[in-house]
């Protein structure tokens, strides 16, 4: 899968893994040393994420039920909580930056597959 700003036509992550069990959710991203700029994590169901024992910032972005951007957290550093998005009903974890480099604001459509 890969995730494409529908609003802005800018990529977000041409390889995008998806974490739907309660097991991959729990485990996220901890464990790996980096998140490459073309890769991003999706969590759901999700309407907050951590970064407690990561060791990379990274941009966390919130989607509604239509994959429209409700919020995001940028350069959130390790050991480092987002607030509660009810609204959320997934979470794109991206690499560090990729928010502000693709235009990525509240409102726009995330297209993902």
């Amino acid at each position: 899968m890969r995730a494409v700003n529908r609003t802005t036509g800018r990529i977000l992550a041409g390889k995008v893994l998806l974490a739907e069990t309660l097991w991959s959710r729990m485990r996220g991203l901890l464990g790996r040393d980096a998140l490459p700029q073309a890769e991003g994590l999706l969590i759901r169901p999700c309407c907050g994420v951590h970064t407690f024992f990561m060791k990379f910032p990274i941009d966390v972005v919130f989607l509604d039920g239509g994959n429209r951007v409700i919020a995001a957290a940028v350069n959130l550093k390790p050991y480092r909580m987002t607030r509660i998005v009810r609204a959320s009903r997934s979470v794109l974890e991206l690499a560090a930056g990729t928010v502000d480099a693709s235009g990525t604001r509240t409102g726009n459509e995330v297209i993902i597959g």
